[in-house]
């Protein structure tokens, strides 16, 4: 079994740079955000700079994979991971959120040179450079120590007050414990 999470202290890996286009919006990912948080997040998706990563994600949300998976990780100041379509669903041990993804293969990592800032979301992985699956994460603060480690995505680009919102860890490697916010509905606009 396999524990997706962000790792803090990653061996020196060589990043492919891949610049991000300025042709219009991709598509966008809109999530309903449940819990103590509770809102719409809005995230432009970058197909131009992560096209595999993106179609990952708008296929899982369109199959309604990600409706009721939980933020099982949410650090202060760092970012909210969510997105565990085996493990992370409401209602299942939520000791076992974060390390499954879906019934898809893992992706073969997509690097740029966009800046891990505030609102920026990265995929989640194994110490793999390429074992991102489902989970992605989003930026509470900048985060210059994973530019070119982690493959972006997309940027919030409306309900950033919801993000910050969601309740944070508090447990070991910010595991949310008792009842995390959640992920009741995503879907995809284009």
């Amino acid at each position: 079994m396999r524990n997706l999470f962000l790792i803090a202290a990653l061996a020196a890996a060589p990043a492919v740079a891949l610049a991000q286009t300025e042709d219009g919006p991709g598509p966008n990912l809109v999530i309903e955000v449940a819990g103590e948080a509770e809102g719409t997040v809005v995230i432009d998706l970058f197909e131009d700079v992560a096209p595999a990563h993106v179609e990952r994600i708008t296929t899982l949300a369109e199959e309604g994979a990600y409706d009721d998976v939980v933020f099982h990780r949410v650090i202060d100041g760092f970012m909210a991971q969510t997105g565990d379509v085996e493990f992370g669903k409401l209602g299942q041990d939520m000791r076992m959120a974060g390390r499954g993804g879906s019934d898809r293969p893992d992706l073969p990592a997509e690097f740029s040179d966009i800046n891990y800032d505030r609102g920026i979301v990265g995929m989640a992985r194994a110490q793999n450079l390429n074992s991102a699956n489902s989970q992605f994460f989003i930026m509470f603060e900048e985060g210059a120590f994973l530019n070119g480690q982690y493959t972006v995505v997309g940027r919030v680009i409306e309900g950033m007050d919801v993000v910050d919102a969601i309740k944070r860890g508090e447990g070991a490697n910010g595991a949310v414990l008792g009842e995390p916010d959640r992920m009741a509905e995503v879907s995809v606009a284009r």
